[in-house]
């Protein structure tokens, strides 16, 4: 019978792709087992689901410190390389990764004011337009007076 070594490593494809990313060294190591939804390798140990690069990740260098979590610097999420795998604040991991791009590259609301800097409040955490603010602003206090006088 296979060690959970053995049958981890019989899962991964050691001449993967090579990172388009700069100063990624070395091919990716593909996951070619089961991935999840989200595209992140699988594992199971006696009944127990790990994620793939994580068990990879924690099997080579040690625990994940707490508050951390791995950023794939290929960015390719099969990936279980160690050295591809960087321990990283959530912060840190979101500012390297594609989430803001969508978000950054609107130019209106979904009601269709432009996100200019008449109609634009800025946080540090997103943009707020103006027009609909005040219009759900409007709506809460509307609502708040109706119950009032009910």
């Amino acid at each position: 019978m296979k060690t959970a070594r053995e049958r981890f490593w019989s899962r991964v494809d050691k001449a993967g792709p090579i990172p388009l990313v700069r100063g990624v060294t070395g091919r990716c190591w593909v996951w070619t087992g089961v991935p999840n939804r989200a595209g992140y390798g699988r594992f199971s140990i006696a009944r127990r689901t790990f994620l793939a690069h994580r068990w990879a990740y924690e099997q080579s260098r040690g625990e994940i410190p707490s508050g951390l979590e791995l950023d794939h610097l290929c960015r390719r999420r099969e990936c279980v390389r160690p050295d591809h795998l960087e321990a990283v604040t959530h912060a840190e991991n979101v500012r390297r990764g594609n989430a803001g791009i969508h978000h950054a590259a609107k130019t209106h609301c979904k009601n269709g004011h432009p996100f200019d800097e008449v109609n634009t409040r800025r946080t540090p955490r997103q943009r707020v337009c103006l027009p609909c603010a005040r219009a759900r602003s409007a709506a809460y206090e509307a609502r708040r007076r109706e119950a009032q006088a009910a």
